[in-house]
């Protein structure tokens, strides 16, 4: 974990870059080598190296003998970049490409096989997508409650089924099935206001205005607006448990998790208290730190410390003594020579809030 956050990668990111690094080095020594000697960009090295993973050595080292002078294209990193990029700036284009991708929408039912089990494939519109992801996991939560023992994975497939023949039973009428709710996150500037930005945003997604709108204009969409006047706000209460409106806001400030360099949402996360409940640590949304389970169990169990030096930005320290300030703005390696400026394990200070 602490060579991962060293590298400047996501967890996921750096354990996938390390299984690359490892290919190349065992399997693919033509490609390894030209790496090191400089003849071959590194990123490049990586694309080739996930490519010939699931192949067996003969066929990985024919590749490394075909390849390893291949130059490459751009950081598939930029994708999300470069989809914004057109949003804002070349909206026509975007839009046509949008309208065009709808018309390869499909669901396909697979022939039942020996076991008398089919295959389903599909490519759905993203909220069609999300609706259909929600009711199947209510419903396979439902089936859990009531008794099915089986695997949620079972559950999921079995609640799929009971989806489709409530709705050949049931009359298709207004109250056949719940409206979609959308959640709207508003953060309103000038630019908002005169429509002058075309952009929105799923999630961490960008996505153009005019799909939003389409969303929103479904038969049967109710719109729950949710306004959030302050997200630097203090509301502290005195109980450990967190109040929805709490997570909202510290999910609306931070949107990842803060471990350095971690991408999972803040949806996803446990909420921290930076300074422990027990040691005198608020319940209000200044002394709240989104982690996922992973990184808050590697806060909790090991020697990962951090302290809030400003609201929204987070100073780490990993068990060798690197350290990390992860804010808004990403994350930055930094040089921190102060060892005593350092919190002792398991304390979390942060400048007093004003409540």
């Amino acid at each position: 974990m602490e060579l991962v956050a060293v590298l400047g990668r996501s967890p996921d990111g750096g354990r996938v870059y390390v299984g690359r690094v490892l290919e190349c080095a065992w399997r693919l020594p033509q490609v390894y080598a030209s790496v090191v000697a400089g003849r071959l960009a590194p990123w490049r090295a990586e694309r080739i190296a996930e490519a010939t993973r699931p192949l067996c050595p003969d066929a990985a080292a024919f590749v490394d003998r075909q390849l390893f002078n291949a130059t490459g294209v751009g950081w598939a990193q930029l994708e999300r970049l470069i989809a914004e990029a057109v949003i804002r700036f070349d909206p026509e284009r975007y839009e046509a490409e949008r309208t065009a991708a709808t018309d390869h929408r499909y669901v396909e039912v697979g022939a039942p096989d020996g076991n008398g089990l089919v295959s389903i494939d599909g490519l759905l519109d993203a909220a069609d997508g999300r609706d259909l992801d929600d009711a199947i996991s209510r419903r396979a939560t439902l089936l859990g409650r009531l008794g099915n023992e089986a695997s949620l994975d079972v559950r999921r497939s079995q609640a799929l089924g009971d989806l489709a023949r409530n709705d050949l039973t049931l009359d298709l009428g207004p109250d056949a099935a719940p409206a979609r709710r959308a959640v709207l996150n508003l953060h309103i500037t000038q630019a908002t206001l005169a429509g002058e930005n075309p952009v929105g945003r799923w999630d961490q997604t960008p996505i153009s205005a005019e799909q939003i709108r389409e969303w929103l204009a479904q038969p049967g969409v109710s719109v729950l607006v949710r306004p959030v006047i302050d997200v630097a706000g203090h509301v502290p209460v005195t109980a450990y448990e967190i109040p929805d409106r709490h997570r909202q806001q510290v999910e609306l400030r931070d949107h990842t998790c803060r471990f350095p360099y971690c991408t999972r949402p803040a949806t996803r996360c446990d909420l921290d208290h930076a300074t422990p409940h027990g040691q005198g640590g608020p319940t209000c949304p200044c002394n709240l730190v989104p982690l996922c389970r992973r990184h808050h169990r590697a806060k909790t169990h090991s020697r990962w410390r951090y302290q809030v030096t400003k609201l929204g930005t987070y100073l780490w320290r990993s068990p060798a003594g690197f350290h990390f300030e992860v804010s808004h703005r990403g994350t930055h390696p930094v040089e921190h020579s102060d060892d005593a400026d350092d919190p002792e394990p398991g304390v979390y200070r942060q400048p007093p809030a004003t409540h």
